[in-house]
């Protein structure tokens, strides 16, 4: 084993794109990975938040953007220098993503289960599919 150093970065020259490995860590800042789908009426993002406690956790719709915001606490407290390694971060986190489709963002709701927060935005009425009845007319002979 090699002893944690914030500035060890052997085993991160040797797997390369540390983000492949640890999505969850970008630049020593704590960056939720998504996914994002729909369906003919809404719009859904799941976001893994284990340990985070959702009351904590602030979502917000502006101009189309959607905002998860929220606090991990580092609850251990082990001497620094005691670390082998030391992947589990903690402190504030943001991701804004833009959103595929106009949304009702006063009626999205978000629940949290099992360490998966999942937000359903519901579409605007103007983007939803519409379904056209085609009049048929015969032609009088």
């Amino acid at each position: 084993m090699i002893k944690w150093e914030p500035t060890n970065s052997m085993l991160d020259d040797f797997f390369g794109d540390e983000d492949v490995f640890m999505p969850m860590r970008r630049a020593n800042r704590l960056v939720p990975a998504i996914d994002m789908y729909e369906d003919k009426d809404n719009v859904y993002v799941e976001t893994a938040l284990s340990g985070i406690d959702p009351e904590k956790v602030n979502i917000t719709i502006e101009n189309d953007i959607l905002k998860i915001e929220g606090q991990s606490e580092h609850k251990t407290e082990v001497d620094e220098k005691n670390y082998y390694r030391k992947e589990i971060r903690a402190g504030h986190f943001t991701r804004a993503v833009a959103l595929p489709k106009k949304v009702q963002a006063d009626q999205t709701k978000a629940e949290y289960t099992d360490g998966i927060l999942k937000i359903t935005l519901p579409k605007s009425e103007e983007v939803k599919p519409k379904t056209v009845k085609v009049e048929i007319k015969h032609d009088k002979v």
